[in-house]
């Protein structure tokens, strides 16, 4: 997997337009305090300041997580996750996702029509869940696990994702009666061993990424910020491959 340079990458994110401060997604971070309600003068410095700073967070964590895709090969960061595009395309986009999170069910929804008859672009899912804030993120990870191990991953993933509002022990059941699952091996399976260390080794990889929250992207080595328009996708892949074919020449 080819990093991109520094300047590269800060230059995509700037001119595609996208505003750091504004990025959407579940945190299991502490709420940040409300603004006062009359805002003081110096308001407009403070948020001229406060993008200042948003940068120069961002800045820091992209070099961090260039660093760590950087010290891997591709089969170990892709390992058993659960996959869709060719696994030979050169540009692989990482989706660290929690069933829980509300911003998570909007972004599989645009990942469903960026995917879409797609073969340049390998589409990776990783298990996030945030279980300081959603108790039933991880059953619902070690249950989409399970599905996954009689190919009936993605199916069972959007109707997590569709009836998220009903998250529960009863709803993992039904989804895979449903889709006609081993329910056996199914049960066997979401309360395995095996289950608990896929979906752990997930989080401790976007742990040592330091990833903030869910959603979070990762394209290649890119890190993208929560709540992009698919616009940004598309054009993103468009100036990676552009860039590729370039260093190649």
């Amino acid at each position: 997997m080819k990093i991109l340079p520094k300047t590269y990458r800060t230059g995509l994110i700037a001119t595609l337009g996208l505003i750091l401060a504004a990025s959407l997604g579940c945190s299991q971070s502490a709420p940040v305090a409300e603004a006062p309600a009359d805002p003081q003068p110096e308001a407009a410095v403070s948020d001229e300041a406060a993008e200042v700073d948003a940068q120069a967070e961002w800045d820091a964590q992209q070099a961090h997580v260039s660093s760590i895709i950087g010290a891997k090969d591709r089969a170990e960061l892709i390992g058993d996750s659960p996959t869709k595009g060719s696994l030979d395309a050169e540009v692989v986009l990482f989706k660290f996702s929690d069933f829980q999170c509300p911003y998570c069910a909007i972004a599989s929804g645009d990942m469903k029509t960026f995917m879409e008859g797609r073969e340049d672009v390998l589409y990776v899912y990783k298990h996030f869940p945030l279980n300081r804030i959603h108790p039933e993120a991880e059953p619902a990870a070690r249950a989409a696990w399970a599905a996954q191990q009689q190919g009936q991953f993605w199916i069972y993933h959007d109707g997590l994702f569709a009836y998220q509002e009903r998250l529960s022990e009863a709803l993992y059941v039904e989804l895979a009666e449903q889709i006609g699952l081993d329910m056996e091996k199914f049960n066997r399976d979401r309360n395995s061993d095996a289950a608990a260390v896929a979906v752990e080794t997930d989080l401790k990889l976007a742990e040592e990424l330091q990833l903030p929250g869910t959603p979070a992207f990762l394209m290649n080595d890119l890190l993208v910020p929560g709540g992009a328009p698919l616009e940004f996708f598309e054009e993103a892949v468009v100036r990676i491959k552009a860039y590729n074919e370039a260093q190649a020449e």
